[in-house]
């Protein structure tokens, strides 16, 4: 026991002897973990390395959830429930009241999940394929998601009173995963603007919504004693630039979460890092203090958008709403939803996305040098609806016969062939429908990629003849020099017959094993040595 408590004060004596920058911009003063990298893209790019574990694991789930979950209205409800007329303004007013009168503020009060069962979740999002597991810490509506010392809006005092990060971090870790956090509130300053204003028709007209509220404005409410600007931050003139305290704050809360938790990734929904000088500030300190949570390895992952070739060096450049038609020569990073960002119960008839799609968009990113990432939505009460929970299954059915093809793989010369491949060989970003999914697949595209001297070829979908003929694999194909010593479907151990000349490999399939073959098959090819 002395052994442990030494170990664990040397760590920490080690992780909090800070380098302190002062920016000229804000006039804040940042203190960081002390180490190699310095708060400047220079630093970042020349000092950083990406782990294995982030390259090899391919597939990662993420509970984007939180109070805005409470009403399963759809995504961005804290902002579009101030927006008179909007879907959500009406949904609020009908079920809430007007939000001059009930607002944010109050539907985190309501949110209680009193129905979340996280280990189960943690262990179907394990059973489905998941590699890594990355919980949002917070979104634009400025919600701590964990026992946050400067964010008194949080989740230990206000709502369900539980540490959803701490929760999600455990588990995670407990289920042999590398654990992750996303941060959005660097945008809450802005995008909780329409809180300052006020219905400009009917009854309510003129009367204020909460986002003006201080302290003393709570006085014998069920919020008394708690302060809405720690939650809105809107003592600003609209469009005014984010000032010091605020700027400030951001970096001690980011902090403060990344030192309670020790993520091994950090998402951020913003373009290049956020708040200038903070976001670079928090990446070396997340880097540095990573680096002494390892023994010195660094394992952290840091994604955002929007970055440029230089800034991919050190960071993961995430699509969310795009996607490359090409493969990419640096690793990158593709997330999207099943479903709404935040939970909706379908009352705009928008479904949920079809595990076929999304396994095809798995295999497409991975051939592209890509990491999928990939949110399942959660009700207010934290229970799965019975169409994500099948979702999941479907997904742990598939991956079951074909993870060796997603796992540890790495991209062969050309990423595919079919009618979804474009001719340009230019790697390039071009935003597609819907959503950035890309172009519908079948059962005539393939995905490529490489692991261990053999090639994976996952056709996308069940041929109806019972048969895929690969031109890439020609006998005198440029790419693919070495004679065929076998060829397997993953999830069988049987050899498939094939044959192979100028117009490609053709191989023989069995019988179909499962509808869940009409989803995608891959197949291992195995060269002569």
């Amino acid at each position: 026991m002395k052994k442990t408590i030494f170990a664990i004060a040397a760590i920490f004596a080690v992780t909090f002897s800070p380098n302190i920058f002062a920016s000229d911009a804000t006039n804040v003063v940042y203190e960081i973990a002390s180490g190699p990298f310095q708060p400047s893209w220079q630093s970042l790019e020349q000092n950083y390395q990406l782990p294995d574990w982030y390259r090899d694991a391919k597939f990662g789930i993420w509970a984007h959830w939180g109070p805005q979950c409470e009403p399963g209205d759809g995504d961005w409800y804290a902002k579009r429930m101030y927006d008179q007329g909007s879907a959500q303004n009406k949904y609020h007013v009908e079920h809430y009241g007007p939000p001059s009168k009930v607002g944010f503020k109050d539907v985190i009060h309501a949110w209680q999940a009193d129905k979340w069962n996280p280990q189960s979740q943690m262990g179907r999002y394990k059973r489905a394929g998941a590699k890594f597991f990355v919980a949002m810490a917070n979104h634009h509506d400025n919600f701590d998601m964990y026992d946050s010392k400067f964010q008194p809006w949080n989740s230990v005092n206000v709502g369900p009173h539980k540490d959803i990060v701490g929760t999600w971090a455990k588990l995670a870790r407990d289920a042999g995963l590398p654990f992750g956090v996303s941060v959005h509130s660097a945008r809450a300053w802005s995008w909780l603007e329409d809180a300052q204003g006020a219905d400009t028709n009917g009854p309510f007209a003129g009367i204020p919504y909460d986002g003006k509220l201080t302290k003393a404005d709570g006085k014998g409410t069920w919020w008394d004693g708690l302060d809405p600007q720690d939650l809105y931050a809107q003592n600003h003139a609209g469009g005014a630039p984010p000032d010091a305290a605020y700027v400030g704050k951001w970096f001690n809360r980011t902090k403060d979460l990344l030192n309670k938790y020790h993520p091994d990734l950090l998402y951020f929904d913003d373009s290049k890092l956020p708040l200038g000088d903070a976001g670079l500030n928090i990446a070396a300190h997340f880097f540095n203090a990573n680096r002494q949570w390892h023994h010195g390895k660094l394992q952290a992952v840091i994604t955002s958008k929007d970055l440029s070739a230089d800034e991919q060096r050190a960071a993961i450049n995430d699509l969310e709403r795009n996607m490359t038609p090409d493969l990419l020569a640096t690793p990158w990073q593709k997330d999207l939803c099943i479903g709404a960002w935040h939970y909706s119960v379908d009352r705009y008839n928008s479904g949920y996305r079809k595990p076929a799609q999304m396994i095809h968009l798995l295999v497409d990113v991975v051939s592209k040098n890509g990491t999928f990432l990939l949110n399942i939505p959660m009700p207010g009460n934290g229970q799965l609806d019975d169409k994500a929970i099948a979702f999941l299954d479907e997904m742990a059915k598939w991956m079951k016969l074909n993870g060796d093809s997603i796992y540890g793989t790495r991209p062969w010369v050309i990423y595919g062939e079919g009618p979804s491949v474009k001719n340009d060989a230019t790697a390039k970003v071009t935003t597609t429908s819907p959503r950035g999914i890309g172009p519908e697949l079948t059962a005539k595209d393939v995905r490529f990629v490489t692991k261990n001297g053999e090639l994976y070829a996952t056709v996308l979908g069940w041929p109806a003849d019972g048969k895929i003929t690969i031109k890439a694999l020609a006998a005198n194909s440029p790419h693919y020099k070495s004679e065929v010593k076998s060829v397997h479907l993953l999830g069988s151990w049987r050899k498939l017959k094939f044959t192979r000349n100028e117009n490609g490999l053709t191989v023989t399939l069995p019988k179909k094993r499962s509808a869940t073959d009409d989803y995608g098959i891959a197949l291992k090819i195995t060269p002569k040595t």
